[in-house]
């Protein structure tokens, strides 16, 4: 898969940034062109924040409602939101209990990130499992797991204690798919 469109959202602090530079530097290192945009609604943390990622020859970094390929959902009530994004044949992973999520029309794949980063001491985490999770879904994204964790190396090669939370988490999402 040579070109995705995908939306990541959340709330403010949840590191939605980080992982979207972090899918942003495995394209790169793949050969792919890439644009990103993202939107903050509050300036401080809490408020809505919404970020597209566009892999591939495309002339503009914002994803139009209708076509993205995934949804990469930090807070449930996220997904309502930007759901509309989503092409006809979009995914969602999302950081929801599998209750907390009514969605009918797109595959819906859904961890506990918020449960499981408290039980690891690392309530940041959330990020990165729920990548961990769109990944562990087969063919969903445009890299493999093993792209994404030397990316994650080359961004935290200087913080060990970083970089080991980091793994641990992205990790911890890949085994949460059944």
């Amino acid at each position: 898969m040579n070109h995705q469109q995908l939306i990541i959202s959340g709330v403010g602090g949840q590191g939605i940034l980080f992982i979207t530079r972090l899918l942003a530097e495995t394209a790169i290192a793949k050969g792919f062109h890439v644009l990103t945009s993202e939107t903050h609604g509050m300036a401080q943390r809490g408020g809505i924040v919404i970020s597209h990622l566009k892999v591939g020859d495309f002339s503009s970094p914002l994803v139009r409602p209708g076509q993205a390929d995934g949804l990469l959902a930090l807070k449930p009530e996220t997904v309502p939101l930007h759901r509309h994004f989503l092409k006809p044949e979009g995914w969602i992973v999302a950081n929801a209990t599998p209750r907390a999520i009514v969605e009918a029309e797109h595959p819906l794949a859904t961890m506990d990130a918020d449960s499981i980063a408290l039980a690891m001491g690392n309530p940041q985490a959330v990020n990165l499992m729920v990548l961990g999770r769109a990944i562990a879904q087969s063919s969903r994204l445009f890299c493999t797991a093993t792209e994404v964790e030397e990316a994650i190396q080359r961004k935290l090669a200087r913080k060990k204690g970083a970089l080991d939370g980091a793994m641990a988490a992205f990790r911890a999402g890949l085994g949460a798919a059944p």
